[in-house]
């Protein structure tokens, strides 16, 4: 492809992978551009193919390494407590979106901080300019007044939009789901502490028979907590119906037994 686009070369190859980074991860500085129609169509492609495969195949990868960082955030927020291997895990899971977001808020600082200092030192420019183009580069923004220039600059380019990109996008998606987790906390907690009325009871009372078991009433609560919804408890009920073969409103042994005797035999 390194005959088939124009503006500032350095080495075929490189330019040629670095286009196609820039142009996956929709960065666009416009330091390089398609020329010839192949080179055009290729670019249509690689756009949405990018698009695919960053948003998708690179996030998962993303949010497992982040995962693994989140042990070893709490170990050090927690360095100077005694606190046990079985603690730090209990206390991940307790704040995973939590942990998630601050995990990457660390990394991203520090590819804002390399990204900076390589622009500076290897690009040459001054550090305003250079954290100017770190942050239209892991924004997507890539006015293109400012980009990597050099063959070195290129290669280092190759991995860090790449890095730095997904790096970003999975901030917002981390800050979305500690929104929506704290959201369902205060749910969770107005539906267990709030004053039952008599017509909760009247809509726990699944049976209709003017009592509300323990099993009803946990029912009726993950469903006002949002945990199951009244189709999952449909299905759940048409199964139990289902293996209720004496129609006794209750499951036993014999149910089992006469359900398996009424299956033909293989």
């Amino acid at each position: 492809m390194g005959n088939q686009i124009k503006g500032k070369k350095t080495n075929g190859i490189l330019d040629a992978i670095y286009f196609c980074v820039v142009t996956m991860t929709t960065v666009g500085y416009g330091d390089l551009v398609p020329e010839s129609v192949l080179a055009k169509l290729l670019a249509c492609i690689f756009v949405f193919t990018g698009m695919g495969l960053v948003g998708f195949v690179l996030s998962k990868a993303a949010d497992y390494i982040v995962e693994k960082e989140e042990i070893l955030l709490v170990k050090a927020l927690y360095m100077h407590e005694k606190i046990g291997s079985a603690e730090i895990i209990k206390e991940v899971e307790s704040n995973k979106a939590r942990y998630k977001f601050l995990t990457t808020v660390t990394l991203l600082l520090v590819l804002v901080i390399v990204g900076t200092v390589f622009l500076y030192q290897v690009e040459e420019l001054d550090f305003i300019n250079a954290l100017y183009c770190v942050c239209a580069t892991i924004t997507t923004l890539g006015y293109g007044d400012e980009s990597f220039l050099t063959e070195g600059g290129r290669l280092f380019a190759v991995f860090w939009i790449l890095i730095s990109t997904i790096c970003l996008a999975q901030l917002f998606l981390y800050l979305a789901e500690i929104y929506t987790e704290n959201r369902q906390r205060l749910h969770v907690k107005w539906a267990l502490t709030r004053r039952l009325t008599s017509s909760d009871l009247e809509a726990a009372d699944l049976d209709n028979d003017k009592v509300v078991s323990a099993a009803e009433f946990i029912v009726y609560k993950l469903k006002e907590m949002g945990t199951i919804s009244e189709e999952d408890i449909s299905v759940v009920m048409e199964g139990f119906k289902n293996l209720d073969v004496d129609q006794s409103g209750t499951l036993t042994a014999a149910d089992l037994l006469l359900l398996e005797s009424s299956q033909p035999q293989g």
